[in-house]
């Protein structure tokens, strides 16, 4: 039987109920983070809850424990259920309260978060395949609210076509992927769209910008066409979960012959390195 957390406290998953007038539920108010574990340990923890507090500073919502206090809390949730590798997901609604569109007075924001194995995949190289879609989703795609429907009605074309994500687009800018961010590789150079409201500031697309400075390969944030995606010497994503990914496939088009590019694949090897090194508690 797994464990939760629920506010503050660890309780039988059965127990964790919520209001059915959370505003989670009704309005989608409330904000979330999922973070890998790595052999117990919590992989960029410190960025995942700086990116927490940003979200709640662009909702208004009142954070009901500290950085430091949530942090302690799901490293316990991650012992309490045995985790070895695997992920936390956890959320923050504002609370729960008679329905109305304006913020409620005097609510109290509710907290719960989950950990559950994932095993990690041990070679990246070997692929995904993609369609496009049009970016449907609102204009605040920076913050990592619980507004998910965009998303996930885009996964469901690309899993109903075959396909293993979906690509989105803004008429012909690419912006990202369902959950996960989009690189493309030109000319020794990765190319992807700057951090503004139309993505989702990820936060293993800034650790890949980490990872190619020490490569020494080149990074520009900027748009780029579904043409320029299209006609790339390498594609790649990258998410929590799915950490560095190449893109072998867009619909009918074939990237890179198939299979993972050179830059990919020095990426996905880097990328490797951190998690063993995480592994070993060199990397927190």
């Amino acid at each position: 039987m797994s464990v939760i957390l629920y506010q503050d406290k660890f309780l039988q998953r059965e127990q964790g109920l919520v209001d059915m007038e959370d505003r989670g539920y009704q309005f989608g108010d409330g904000i979330y983070e999922a973070i890998r574990v790595y052999n117990g340990n919590l992989f960029l923890m410190d960025w995942h809850m700086e990116r927490l507090v940003r979200s709640a500073r662009e909702l208004r919502l009142d954070l009901p424990y500290s950085a430091a206090e949530l942090t302690e809390n799901i490293k316990e949730l991650v012992r309490r259920n045995g985790i070895d590798d695997g992920l936390v997901y956890f959320q923050i609604t504002r609370g729960a309260h008679h329905r109305q569109h304006d913020f409620p007075k005097g609510v109290t924001p509710v907290l719960t978060g989950s950990a559950s194995e994932m095993v990690r995949d041990p070679d990246r190289t070997h692929g995904i395949s993609s369609i496009l879609a049009d970016d449907i989703r609102w204009l605040r795609c920076d913050i990592k609210t619980l507004n998910l429907l965009g998303n996930v009605l885009a996964k469901q074309a690309a899993v109903d076509s075959g396909a293993d994500e979906a690509i989105l687009h803004r008429g012909d800018t690419v912006t990202e992927g369902t959950s996960c961010n989009v690189f493309i590789v030109k000319d020794g150079q990765l190319i992807t769209h700057e951090a503004n409201n139309f993505i989702l500031n990820g936060i293993t697309r800034r650790f890949v910008f980490a990872l190619a400075e020490q490569l020494q390969i080149p990074v520009i944030e900027r748009d780029y066409t579904v043409d320029e995606l299209l006609a790339a010497d390498e594609v790649f994503i990258t998410s929590t979960g799915k950490e560095v990914t190449a893109v072998v496939k867009i619909g009918d088009q074939t990237i890179a012959d198939g299979e993972a590019g050179p830059i990919t694949r020095r990426l996905i090897t880097a990328f490797s390195a951190e998690v063993e090194r995480v592994k070993a508690g060199a990397l927190s």
